[in-house]
Parts: C-alpha cells; structure tokens; sequence
C-alpha cells in the first residue's frame, strides 16, 4: 500500500502546476499540499491503478488535494457502503472535493435516493450541502433512483436554506430550485407558490431569488 501511494504521489510531481496551485491557494482553496493538477491528467494517472478500497481510503485521509480526488476515483462503486458515504460526507474539506465525490462516486450509488433524502434534512450543513449537491447530480444525469426521492422536503430546506449567509449553500440551495423548476411541473409549482411574495419584496436578495426562479419557470412553461 505505502508503494502504491509512493507511485501515486510521483505521478503527481511529474504532472505537478505550480501555478494553477498558487491559483487555488490565492482563492482561498487550500490544501496542505496542492499539486495543481488538473482533471484529465489525474483521470489519466487514475486509469494507471486498479480500483481498490483499501487504496481509496487511505487516500482519502490525507490532506493532499489529487489524493482526495483520486480516491473518489479508484473507490469500486459496489463496495461504497451507507457508512462509508455518510463518514466521507462529515469529513468533507471543501466543495471541490464534495463535487468530486457527487460525480465520481456519489451519483452511481444504487442507494443515492436514500442518501439524498437524509442528508438534505441533516443539521450539519455540510452534510445538507453534499445532499443538495447529490440530488442535482442526479437530476443532470436522469438517475433511475429519482423516482424514489420526495422532492417536497427537499423543495422546503432548499427554501430556508437560499436565505443562508454562506454563498456556497446559497448557491447549493438555488440550484436545487432551478432543477426542479426545469424537471417537474408539480414541484415547479409549489415552488413559485411559496416565493410568489417575493416579487414585491423590499429585501434586494428576495427580489433576486424570484427574478432568478421566475426566469427559470418562464423558460419550462
């Protein structure tokens, strides 16, 4: 194990950018150590090693940005259990690694629906933000599982949580909306039905949400 992730971390020099990592490290993503690597070279020096658990999990525990990555990447999807999906999703470090993790692994899980459903209602915001993020994943890709999702919970956190002060949930929130708007006719409209007062709002963030999701309902119907 301790070659393989030697092997693993040379890879990853050899394709080392310093400067998209001084890039990452100025916007305020940091890591205790950031290769600078981008996607499709670590999609490459992923395809180099088999799929492993072991493996993925020691991955995952350090503090190195690819490493992370490419954990979501070698981790076999028929052996990534409940367990596993909600301890990965109480350690999440940032929202890079959790969109990662959403289209690398997440998403191709038989029980992403139920994951969905108790994450979104979860009081640690992490975790809600990685149900949030989960579900649109799952709308993008037309997952079979969505059929098993009740979207009404899920419509009402998404509304508490687009008032939220951290942009990231803010966004994580909208866009939730924004795909259920373009998806479903019933959640559309019980979506527009609850921010109908918006539209008239004095509240500046108020008026945008409705001008946003107003846009997106003008566009489905």
């Amino acid at each position: 194990m301790n070659e393989l992730i030697r092997n693993i971390r040379t890879d990853l020099r050899l394709a080392m950018n310093g400067v998209v990592s001084s890039s990452m490290r100025d916007k305020g993503v940091d890591y205790k150590m950031n290769f600078g690597v981008d996607i499709p070279r670590l999609k490459g020096i992923a395809e180099k090693y088999d799929s492993s658990a072991a493996l993925a999990k020691e991955l995952w525990k350090l503090d190195v940005r690819e490493l992370k990555i490419l954990s979501t990447m070698l981790y076999p999807v028929d052996e990534f259990t409940v367990e596993n999906a909600n301890e990965w999703a109480n350690e999440m470090p940032n929202q890079e690694i959790r969109e990662h993790l959403c289209r690398n692994l997440l998403q191709e899980l038989h029980y992403a629906d139920e994951l969905v459903q108790n994450w979104v209602v979860d009081s640690n915001e992490a975790v809600r933000l990685t149900g949030f993020w989960l579900y649109v994943r799952l709308m993008l890709i037309e997952a079979d599982v969505l059929k098993r999702i009740d979207k009404l919970p899920i419509i009402e956190k998404a509304l508490v949580d687009v008032h939220s002060s951290d942009s990231t949930m803010r966004t994580a929130a909208l866009n939730v909306l924004k795909q259920i708007i373009r998806r479903d006719q019933e959640g559309a409209d019980s979506i527009m039905k609850q921010i109908a007062k918006f539209e008239t709002s004095d509240k500046p963030e108020e008026k945008e949400i409705f001008d946003n999701l107003q846009f997106e309902f003008t566009l489905r119907y």
